[in-house]
């Protein structure tokens, strides 16, 4: 069926319910994926994605168009080659004009701010370079992955697999940067050492309890799946209560928290069913007895201590957790949604209490079908890295591929039309074509429920030092071609709190 027209008054029914609601595929998917050209061919600059009959592109910035403009400034750090940039989780504002950029970089990882309206990209800060060479992160930062916008109307920023594993909240975004001599100011930012140090990725706050619980997750081959409970609503810098999802029998079947989730003797252990959240701190976020200290706030220590924590109480292993998106079910239960990069697999895990969760297989390469009613594709899943949702709950998984393949990453539309949290299709939506790219930063327009932005990460050409006119890291925006929905449907879903 098609599709769109469907797809409105769907949307319409969801928000009028004030729940989530999956739909069919509102395309017709592809079969198969991109070709990958060379760097910096016409494909790259003009439309990197292949894309369905429907859905149209256009770039709105690259790393040269905005080292190339006056008053522009963007971060890049030298001698890094295709990683001297790394655009990476993109996160919009409430109302749709700023676009923010964390810059994913060894050293010098940062934040850079597009304005939609102007065309203008502005660094708002970065770190100082130090941390590698002097052992000093006290001003500097690594791999900036996460860019996730708080009910403070703050940003969230996190280290991933450089830099202490911190996350940062900047609490001005809005603000000029401190390379506009007009602002008077630099940004302001802090180091939130309430939160457990991990391979951050994906943070996402809960939709029933707003402002009071965090779901993250810890991105490693054992990483676990973690949620704080604030003591007080909004109140990060304070802290509260930190837990990790144990799957009840994985803990009978003596698996061992400390390995990788494909190792043994975790292989072919169970890690879905029923679980528990245990606590790894007390209710202000204290030490418990015999569990590693979550924090270890050194600004010298690499380590990631809330892993070991996380292993103290049987935290159950995942094979690289890295973005989770937070919705709800039909059955009206909270659901956490995270991507599995090294399984080829998103789990969805259902809130059954403040203590009890339900661990599914969400959509999988080896278990769940792809393009189902439709011609079918040679598409793999493969590397399931990002994750976005769109106004009527339909997640869509963005991989982590291709890098050094001539097979193109590939963004799939994940069909849960009943929305119990186990998806029955998979339906192939995009196919990147860009040589040593991944597509990420997947997000929708918070004020156009038809139109998303996506960033093409570290192809390469982004080391423009030696690649002649490149390209280098850049953001589009992708519409869905329909009628524009009404203003009262969009105030309908800003009152709902869809993003």
């Amino acid at each position: 069926m098609n599709n769109l027209k469907f797809a409105v008054g769907a949307l319409a029914l969801a928000v009028a319910q004030g729940v989530s609601a999956g739909s069919e595929p509102y395309f017709t998917p592809l079969t198969s994926s991109a070709v990958v050209g060379s760097a910096n061919d016409a494909n790259e600059v003009n439309s990197p994605f292949v894309t369905p009959a429907g859905v149209t592109i256009s770039n709105l910035t690259s790393l040269q168009e905005a080292e190339s403009k006056v008053l522009n400034s963007v971060q890049r750090v030298p001698g890094l080659g295709a990683g001297a940039s790394m655009f990476d989780m993109l996160a919009f504002d409430i109302v749709g004009k700023f676009i923010y950029i964390p810059h994913e970089t060894y050293m010098g990882a940062g934040l850079s701010r597009y304005n939609m309206q102007k065309d203008k990209v502005e660094l708002l800060f970065a770190g100082d370079q130090r941390g590698p060479s002097e052992n000093d992160w006290s001003n500097d930062f690594g791999a900036f992955d996460p860019a996730r916008f708080t009910p403070n109307k703050t940003i969230w920023l996190a280290e991933e697999w450089s830099g202490l594993g911190r996350v940062v909240e900047v609490m001005d975004p809005w603000m000029y940067a401190p390379e506009d001599p007009t602002s008077g100011k630099d940004t302001a930012w802090r180091v939130l050492d309430s939160i457990p140090r991990v391979s951050h990725e994906g943070i996402a706050f809960s939709k029933q309890d707003w402002n009071k619980t965090i779901y993250f997750v810890d991105e490693d081959r054992s990483g676990s799946i973690y949620k704080m409970v604030l003591n007080n609503k909004g109140d990060y810098a304070a802290g509260g209560q930190v837990f990790v999802l144990v799957v009840d029998t994985f803990v009978a079947e003596g698996g061992d928290p400390a390995q990788r989730f494909d190792r043994a003797p975790n292989i072919g252990l169970t890690r879905t069913g029923v679980a528990t959240w245990v606590p790894i701190t007390d209710e202000n976020g204290n030490d418990l007895p015999g569990v590693t200290n979550p924090y270890n706030n050194s600004e010298t220590s690499s380590s990631r201590p809330g892993r070991v924590s996380a292993d103290d109480v049987d935290g159950t292993p995942y094979g690289r957790p890295e973005d989770v998106e937070v919705s709800k079910l039909a059955n009206g239960n909270e659901v956490l949604y995270f991507a599995a990069t090294s399984e080829q697999t998103v789990y969805s895990v259902e809130m059954t209490s403040d203590t009890t969760a339900n661990v599914r297989v969400f959509a999988s390469e080896f278990s769940t079908p792809k393009n189902v009613g439709f011609d079918n594709t040679t598409g793999v899943l493969n590397s399931p890295d990002n994750l976005a949702q769109d106004a009527l709950g339909n997640i869509y998984i963005i991989e982590d591929a291709p890098n050094r393949s001539d097979t193109g990453g590939d963004t799939w539309f994940v069909r849960d039309t009943d929305n119990d949290g186990v998806a029955e299709s998979i339906d192939h939506f995009l196919s990147l074509g860009v040589r040593g790219a991944e597509a990420t930063g997947m997000i929708f327009n918070p004020t156009k429920p038809l139109e998303f932005v996506i960033a093409v990460q570290h192809p390469a050409s982004t080391d423009l030092d030696n690649v002649p006119g490149g390209f280098g890291d850049a953001i589009w925006n992708v519409k869905i071609d329909g009628a524009e929905l009404d203003q009262d449907i969009l105030k309908a879903i800003e009152k709902a709190g869809r993003w």
